[in-house]
């Protein structure tokens, strides 16, 4: 499921902004959900989940969302902490574990806000051309 979440912008021209959002939420949920459950959490597939996310909400901001603040929000939510972690691992000469809340998910906020901003625009388009057609 991380694997097709990281893989979700080559399928937009098909699936379209609406999908795309849904199918990273699920994933990403389900995903969790399964690996908690069946007690297959591992290091790589936490890095992984973070990694596949950073790649989506990377891409589907800077593809989706005109505002320059969201954009920058993403890069900064996802981008940055990617890229601090490539630093330390390389440093360190082996993955390094990130600690992280339970309860303060600054990436996970983004990415919900963001899906809800796109979905929002999307509803308010398909209103003003159900009222003009």
């Amino acid at each position: 499921l991380t694997v097709a979440r990281a893989n979700l912008p080559a399928a937009a021209a098909r699936l379209g902004s609406a999908q795309i959002v849904a199918l990273a939420l699920a994933t990403d949920f389900v995903d969790g959900k399964l690996a908690r459950r069946t007690g297959t959490v591992t290091r790589f597939g936490t890095q992984g989940d973070y990694l596949a996310d950073a790649a989506l909400w990377t891409w589907f901001t800077v593809t989706h969302e005109k505002s320059r603040g969201w954009q920058l929000a993403t890069f900064a939510a996802w981008a940055i902490p990617v890229a601090g972690l490539t630093v330390a691992s390389f440093a360190k000469g082996g993955m390094v574990d990130v600690p992280r809340s339970r309860w303060l998910r600054p990436a996970a906020a983004v990415e919900v806000l963001i899906g809800a901003r796109v979905l929002a625009r999307l509803l308010a388009r398909r209103r003003a051309e159900s009222r003009a057609g």
